[in-house]
């Protein structure tokens, strides 16, 4: 049992902690609860859970504030839970740091679903890994990325596109991996998707996005992070 992911749930209705204790466990999962979001702070300081369940809606400290705070601190992978079916909402959550979210009302198993995929997302990058690239430095642990000691905000899926060949500096990350890793195997094939993604992360890390010297095509094959490359 002591080997089963360790699930922090947050949330400020007692009636929620206690169906989540309940469902979380009964999918296998080890659980701790907060009910507000300082709480939930210190216990994710304290305790290092493997994920975060986090809700939204709460008051003083809303979620997206606990989340903005974890960011700062901590990679550890959060699932934003909100009753609000609004785009704004989660595109909001996502670009905060969010790995994933969900809408209430929702099931035991569509729940689970979602912790374990986001957990085999997550899974493999060292805390305190950080590479160095010129002028860029990426934080994997905690999920930043500066320019001159100067933060580069992305959205998550820039961020996710940039932590798998950050991770792998070095190494040629094939496209289709690519693809499949950030957005899933569904994409696979979707080679122009790709394209355009990885020019708008260029057009944030690199130098001179035209001739990039950081992030490398190998047309027909792939991309990779170049490890401290001369930029400027």
């Amino acid at each position: 049992m002591a080997n089963e992911p360790l699930v922090l749930a947050v949330d400020d209705e007692l009636g929620m902690i206690r169906l989540l204790r309940l469902e979380l466990t009964a999918q296998g999962f080890r659980v701790i609860t907060a009910s507000n979001g300082e709480e939930a702070l210190t216990m994710a300081e304290t305790n290092r859970p493997d994920i975060v369940l986090l809700d939204v809606a709460m008051p003083e400290m809303n979620g997206h504030e606990v989340l903005r705070a974890l960011r700062e601190r901590s990679a550890v992978p959060v699932i934003l839970v909100t009753a609000r079916d609004r785009e704004v909402d989660k595109v909001r959550g996502l670009e905060l740091g969010a790995d994933d979210y969900i809408v209430k009302p929702f099931g035991a198993d569509e729940m689970a679903a979602r912790i374990r995929a986001v957990l085999r997302r997550t899974a493999g990058v060292a805390p305190d890994q950080v590479v160095r690239a010129g002028k860029i430095t990426v934080d994997l642990g905690k999920r930043l990325v500066y320019r001159d000691d100067k933060q580069v905000a992305l959205t998550r899926t820039e961020w996710q596109l940039l932590q798998h060949l950050a991770a792998n500096s070095g190494k040629v990350i094939l496209s289709g991996e690519l693809l499949s890793k950030v957005w899933g195997p569904e994409y696979r094939d979707d080679l122009q998707y790709l394209r355009v993604w990885v020019s708008r992360l260029r057009q944030k890390i690199e130098e001179t996005p035209s001739a990039p010297v950081i992030i490398k095509t190998l047309p027909g094959i792939g991309y990779m992070f170049q490890p401290d490359a001369e930029s400027g």
